[in-house]
C-alpha cells in the first residue's frame, strides 16, 4: 500500500511540474520573460506557488529547468558507437548541425531564450551556457578531437562559426520576411542551399 501511496505522489509531482513548466511557455508567448513572476506563474498553472520552491527550489530553478528542455545542444548525448569514431564524427557533425537548424527554425522558444541570452546576464542563461559547453567538450573529447589531433581547436573554431551561423540564419527567417543573400531562408529551397553548404562545409573540413 505503501509502494502504491508513493508511486501515486511521484505521478502527481511530475504532472504538477510538467504543469509549472506550461506555464513558463505559455507566459513567453503572451507576456515574454519580464512575464516570468512567481504568483503568474503559479496562477497560469493553477498550482499553489509553494510547489515551485518544493519542486524547483525557486524561479530560477524552474526557468532553468525550461530552458534546459528547450535547448538543443544540452540534449545530446553522445551515443556515437563504432561506427561514427571509425569516420572521425563527420556524419554525427553533419546530422547534429543539419538537426539544429531545422529544430531552432521550428521552435519560436528556444530563439526567444538565444535572444535572452544575447541581451540579459542572467544566472540561469549563464548556466545553460556552461552546461552546453560541457555537453560539447564531451563530444569534441570523445568524438572529433581524436581525428583531428593538432587541428582539433581548428576544427572546434569551424563549427563555432557554423553554428552561430544557424543560429542566426534561423532567427533572421523567423523574424524578417526579406532574402539573406538572395535566399528565401523561410521557403523548402532556400533551406535546402544552406542544408547543402552545411554538409559541403563539413566534408571539406575532412578532407
Amino acid at each position: 500500500m505503501e509502494k502504491k501511496t508513493e508511486a501515486k505522489s511521484l505521478r502527481n509531482k511530475e504532472k504538477s511540474k510538467q504543469k509549472f513548466l506550461a506555464a513558463v511557455e505559455k507566459i513567453l508567448h503572451t507576456k515574454g520573460f519580464s512575464g516570468l513572476k512567481v504568483n503568474d506563474i503559479a496562477r497560469t498553472a493553477g498550482l499553489d506557488k509553494k510547489l515551485i520552491y518544493n519542486y524547483f527550489g525557486g524561479k530560477d530553478g524552474l526557468i532553468d529547468e525550461y530552458i534546459r528542455s528547450q535547448d538543443f545542444w544540452s540534449n545530446v548525448k553522445d551515443e556515437s558507437g563504432e561506427t561514427l569514431i571509425n569516420d572521425g564524427g563527420k556524419e554525427f557533425s553533419k546530422t547534429m548541425l543539419l538537426s539544429q537548424f531545422d529544430y531552432i527554425f521550428k521552435n519560436k522558444n528556444i530563439q526567444k531564450i538565444l535572444l535572452w541570452g544575447l541581451i540579459e546576464n542572467r544566472k540561469s542563461l549563464r548556466k545553460l551556457a556552461n552546461d552546453r559547453e560541457e555537453n560539447g567538450a564531451r563530444l569534441f573529447e570523445g568524438i572529433t578531437d581524436p581525428h583531428f589531433k593538432e587541428n582539433a581547436k581548428r576544427y572546434r573554431a569551424i563549427i563555432a562559426l557554423l553554428i552561430s551561423g544557424i543560429y542566426y540564419l534561423d532567427i533572421y527567417a523567423a523574424t524578417n520576411d526579406c532574402t539573406f543573400c538572395g535566399l528565401d531562408l523561410k521557403s523548402t529551397s532556400g533551406r535546402s542551399e544552406i542544408e547543402n553548404a552545411i554538409s559541403f562545409l563539413v566534408d571539406k573540413t575532412y578532407e
